[in-house]
């Protein structure tokens, strides 16, 4: 495929940035990020902890410069603790710390998160924290260093499964699919063309599913009847529903149960969410004008704000093209000195 080299994963997590390439490897590249970093209000870094300081990038040295500087570190496993010094990769982190042991089918191998999920509510929980900090910096008028890490942000993501092996003492039930430990039925079911996710979450919703179904004889049946008996007859009764299930499209049962104030879903592939009509209707998909690339689009910002509209400002940038700009307006460079600097090879 042709095209001018810009990757989709790049385009899709860099937009409303600018981009300075820069070697702090040079002593001069170290003064540029210094410089920055004392007019700056955050900076964030995900080196292996330690790294940053024999270049004078680490926080304390850069507190020295910038009191106020809010100072995020993202690591795979924390600035301390036995694995600190080990690289940190999702699906390591996911594989260690209880995700993918509760992920995949009842009988199944255990399975990443379709995404690098550890990575982005690592992410999540980061900007949170920088907002945090900075409303504390607005009582104080003093920066803080943030010490964030997947380990630790996928065990807080552990949330209910957490607080039951702690409150029990007991280990989790390992893995469940689509389907709920303790509430029948509540999974996926195959249709005749795709799947389709069925919530009966109560004795109410369960008669619902019933009647759609066309087998409302199961709502006084006493393997069915109130949560606990479907939950010891769960085998036989998923069975049951996936043998009815199958004898209609997925189309066919949203359409049944349109309306009827049980929760069903879809199974949707990537390419048919980001075509939804929920998904179109929230302006959840925009299109931007690449300078190389041409218009591209990408998913827009999730949140919607009563005063504020949030808006894609720039598209993705390639690498080192605010270069100039960035040296010029925050450093104070002249177009001489940022001449110098890239035939040194200090920027590009």
């Amino acid at each position: 495929m042709e095209g001018p080299g810009e990757s989709a994963y790049f385009l899709g997590v860099n937009r409303n940035k600018k981009s300075l390439a820069l070697s702090f490897q040079d002593p001069a590249g170290v003064e540029i990020l210094q410089k920055l970093a004392s007019k700056c209000d955050i900076l964030v870094e995900n080196y292996v902890p330690g790294s940053l300081k024999k270049y004078g990038l680490d926080y304390e040295t850069l507190r020295q410069i910038n009191p106020a500087l809010i100072y995020a570190s993202i690591t795979g496993y924390g600035q301390t603790g036995p694995y600190s010094s080990r690289a940190g990769y999702d699906v390591m982190v996911e594989a260690e710390f209880g995700l993918m042991h509760i992920t995949g089918s009842r009988d199944g191998p255990p399975v990443k998160v379709g995404v690098a999920v550890t990575d982005l509510t690592t992410g999540l929980y980061t900007s949170n924290s920088i907002m945090a900090a900075l409303l504390a910096r607005a009582k104080t008028g003093r920066g803080q260093w943030i010490d964030a890490c997947l380990s630790d942000c996928q065990t807080a993501t552990l949330a209910n499964i957490a607080s039951s092996c702690l409150i029990s003492g007991k280990k989790d039930s390992g893995r469940w699919g689509t389907a709920h430990p303790s509430i029948v039925p509540y999974k996926a079911f195959e249709t005749k063309d795709g799947d389709i996710l069925l919530g009966g979450g109560n004795d109410r919703l369960f008669g619902i599913l019933c009647d759609g179904l066309g087998r409302p004889e199961w709502k006084d049946d006493p393997k069915y009847k109130i949560n606990a008996q479907r939950v010891a007859n769960r085998v036989g009764l998923e069975a049951e529903i996936e043998k009815t299930t199958k004898t209609k499209t997925t189309q066919e049962w949203l359409d049944i149960f349109e309306g009827k104030g049980m929760p069903y879903a879809a199974i949707n592939d990537v390419f048919t969410t980001l075509t939804h009509e929920h998904t179109l209707a929230r302006n959840m998909v925009v299109e931007v004008e690449h300078e190389e690339c041409g218009p591209i689009k990408m998913v827009n910002s999730p949140v919607k704000y009563s005063e504020t509209s949030p808006t894609i400002r720039s598209p993705p940038p390639t690498l080192g093209q605010h270069t100039d700009e960035v040296l010029r307006e925050h450093v104070g460079l002249s177009d001489e000195q940022i001449r110098q600097l890239k035939e040194k090879g200090v920027v590009r």
